[in-house]
């Protein structure tokens, strides 16, 4: 069965504690669409306790069970909900995704006096011009976890543990990044300003021995206790890629499992994200953002993208089997301030066919996509995201049915494209799909299926398709949309 996945949350999801709860109600129905694997949200401790996404890590080792940082639960719910949501979509065979950060720490519990160097914010190699002298800052950096105490882990992270900080406590002021005494950036990660290792806050040093062999406890734990079926590393463009390399075949050995893993590389430049797939050994598949680009800009060209080259210079045509192609995900979401790339509402059931219809890598669903939202952006603008789950229902049935067998291209006209899949021995139905970013049109394509009817699953067009005695069939869709015609 081809799998699918969902990223079962956005950014401005309710702030209330029912995600969990929801997961566990609509996990079956989730199934039953065609739903393989859920990517769920930290579910751990983050700095701002209740109310924060999770992505400023304070406690890894607190999922919903401690009370700390204002509260018990999570953003999502308490611990026992957790375990629950994970039980029950796993009993449904939907494999289950952690999103972890390893690249910082936020929320520290106490401040230590500490030396550090501030560093070139355009080139971290290198300090301000005019500095580069060693002063003493006062940092928070001791983690205590005073909520948790000792259990499950009784490593508490000093300055030592981390390569930067932002924020000094002497002067009250943030925003200079900087880096500890003795302590280099960690490589190789991401080449942007010299070295983008820091993204924020404690910048945690991969290549301190406790801080490798406390996330690698953690990982083992956290597997342990959840019987969890992967990852998705948030901030790899960030986090010492080969890190990696020996934490996942650790895990793999002890859980005989593959734990699906991967991370969220946010780079347009198709070489940078092929750059950290050789770095890992293809242990770790990578959103595809330069597909995730093209869609944005097809959507806000109006007929004037080259349909033809959707696919160029992406992930999922150079490298598929490491692929994870998307429409849109809590970042690129409207509202997300500078992070934002969305991709119009009229082109999202054409990303989301080229996405789903396709042999090539292991899509995902974003959860407003598919249920819908409204939310106050950072923007303060009131947005509606418009629920796609008619068209996706049915492109997920033509997956589950019909995306099987050869694949035939006919990416040669700007504005119309198609192409077919001709099935296999379990799924003997052939399919074409057929798109416009313009005007209507129609592709002349060969399905291999003489005097075969096939008809539109979208219900965008009503009359049925027959081919002729060679098994090719004129199909057509209406302008600025897509029609899936699958076999009769």
């Amino acid at each position: 069965m081809n799998g699918t996945m969902m990223q079962y949350f956005h950014w401005f999801y309710s702030s209330e504690g029912e995600l969990w709860r929801q997961l566990e109600q609509e996990a079956p129905g989730l199934r039953e669409a065609g739903i393989t694997g859920l990517w769920l949200p930290p579910a751990y401790k983050g700095n701002q306790g209740p109310t924060g996404m999770g992505y400023a890590t304070y406690d890894l080792f607190d999922l919903g069970e401690f009370d700390q940082k204002g509260s018990v639960r999570t953003r999502w719910g308490n611990k026992d909900e957790f375990m629950r949501a994970v039980a029950v979509a796993k009993a449904q065979g939907i494999e289950v995704y952690e999103d972890v950060v390893f690249n910082h720490k936020q929320g520290a519990d106490e401040t230590e006096d500490v030396t550090a160097v501030a560093v070139n914010p355009q080139n971290r190699n290198d300090p301000p011009p005019g500095q580069g002298r060693e002063q003493g800052i006062r940092a928070w950096t001791h983690f205590t976890f005073p909520g948790r105490g000792d259990q499950y882990s009784a490593m508490k992270w000093h300055w030592y543990h981390f390569d930067a900080v932002d924020y000094d406590d002497n002067t009250k002021s943030a925003g200079t990044i900087w880096r500890l005494k003795d302590k280099s950036f960690d490589n190789p990660v991401g080449r942007d300003l010299g070295n983008y290792d820091y993204l924020m806050a404690c910048d945690t040093d991969m290549e301190n021995e406790e801080v490798i062999a406390e996330f690698t406890h953690w990982g083992q734990w956290f597997t342990e206790q959840t019987d969890i079926d992967g990852f998705r590393i948030d901030a790899a463009k960030h986090t010492r890629f080969t890190f990696f390399n020996g934490w996942l075949d650790h895990l793999r050995g002890i859980t005989r499992k593959p734990l699906f893993t991967v991370g969220e590389y946010h780079d347009y430049d198709l070489g940078n994200l092929q750059r950290y797939i050789s770095e890992t050994g293809g242990r770790i598949s990578l959103f595809d953002f330069p597909l995730q680009n093209k869609f944005h800009l097809a959507s806000r060209h109006g007929g004037g993208f080259p349909m033809s080259q959707i696919l160029d210079g992406t992930l999922t045509q150079a490298n598929p089997t490491l692929s994870v192609p998307f429409v849109e995900n809590h970042d690129t979401q409207p509202g997300r301030g500078s992070f934002a790339h969305p991709v119009e509402p009229w082109f999202k059931p054409l990303a989301y066919a080229l996405i789903l219809l396709r042999q090539e890598g292991y899509p995902c669903i974003f959860h407003p996509d598919y249920y819908g939202a409204e939310y106050t952006g950072q923007d303060n603008n009131h947005v509606t995201l418009f629920s796609h789950k008619f068209l996706l229902d049915r492109f997920l049935d033509a997956r589950i049915n019909h995306a099987y067998g050869p694949q035939y291209d006919w990416f040669d006209h700007d504005n119309v494209i198609g192409w077919t899949r001709l099935g296999d021995n379990e799924h003997p139905k052939a399919m074409a799909v057929v798109m416009s970013d313009g005007p209507e049109g129609n592709k002349w394509m060969n399905v291999e299926r003489p005097d075969a009817l096939f008809h539109d699953i979208t219900g965008h067009i009503g009359d049925a398709v027959r081919c002729n005695a060679d098994g090719w069939g004129d199909f057509g869709c209406r302008g600025g949309s897509v029609s899936v015609w699958v076999q009769e």
